[in-house]
């Protein structure tokens, strides 16, 4: 007889109490007509090869902005490996921006993160690059060939997120801030259908946090789907969304 899976925290030492946010009424978001971007149903969670999250079922629309808010260990970020395909897919159906998860191959994997932009808690920039630097490695690693087109879209990006005169710092001479609005700009790139991001303000004071919470607004309003995990509840209630909390391995959607 096949064992049953044993259901394991990501962190199973994780013994510090979080307080977990009223969900709130979301701001109404015009995308009750739009098609899903991201589907998961009765998909199984791993981290590794221990199981965290049951038979998840979630639908997230076309220019939704939604939350993933949950304790340590509870999955989220796993979710959101599953999402990029660093995890294995399965259950009934599991897909994101046109492609399935399911039966992905490895060799399409570059061309569907081209379409999602990743922003990340410790903005993972080559510290011996420029703002400018890192930007135009990444285009070059996703295609991109012509450097006039290249540097333009570079700029185009750091004028989006307000850094338009930075391009030619280093990350350590900008603040956390602005070293995460550059990883942003990098998101924006390839015009993603999708942004995730994994506690973004995870290291930033309260009033930083929030200029990166409008960012995400911003970007959101002009139609990309904006998926945060995230623990920043007081940004959460300052700018509610539609939020998803993981629980007792299950999840609560605010708008079910």
């Amino acid at each position: 007889m096949e064992e049953t899976p044993e259901i394991m925290n990501e962190n199973s030492l994780e013994t510090q109490t979080e307080i977990q946010p009223e969900i709130t009424s979301p701001i109404h978001q015009d995308v009750a007509h739009s098609e899903p971007v991201i589907v998961l149903n009765e998909v199984d969670v791993y981290q590794k090869k221990l199981l965290i999250l049951p038979k998840v079922s979630l639908s997230i629309n076309k220019g939704e902005m939604v939350y993933l808010i949950g304790k340590s260990g509870t999955g989220k970020s796993s979710i959101l490996k599953l999402l990029i395909a660093d995890e294995k897919a399965n259950g009934i159906e599991a897909s994101i921006a046109g492609y399935d998860l399911k039966k992905i191959k490895p060799k399409q994997i570059p061309y569907l993160r081209r379409k999602l932009g990743l922003v990340f808690q410790d903005y993972q920039l080559l510290a011996d690059k420029t703002v400018l630097d890192n930007l135009m490695l990444m285009l070059k690693a996703s295609g991109w060939k012509k450097r006039d087109e290249m540097l333009q879209r570079a700029e185009d990006v750091l004028e989006m997120v307000g850094l338009a005169t930075k391009d030619f710092k280093y990350p350590h001479q900008l603040s956390g801030g602005e070293q995460q609005r550059v990883c942003i700009a990098r998101a924006l790139l390839n015009n993603p259908e999708v942004i995730l991001a994994d506690e973004p303000t995870g290291n930033l004071d309260p009033i930083t946090s929030q200029e990166i919470f409008k960012l995400f607004i911003d970007i959101n309003k002009k139609g990309t789907t904006v998926l945060i995990a995230t623990h920043d509840f007081m940004m959460i209630n300052e700018f509610p969304s539609r939020t998803i909390l993981i629980e007792n391995v299950s999840l609560i959607d605010s708008m079910v």
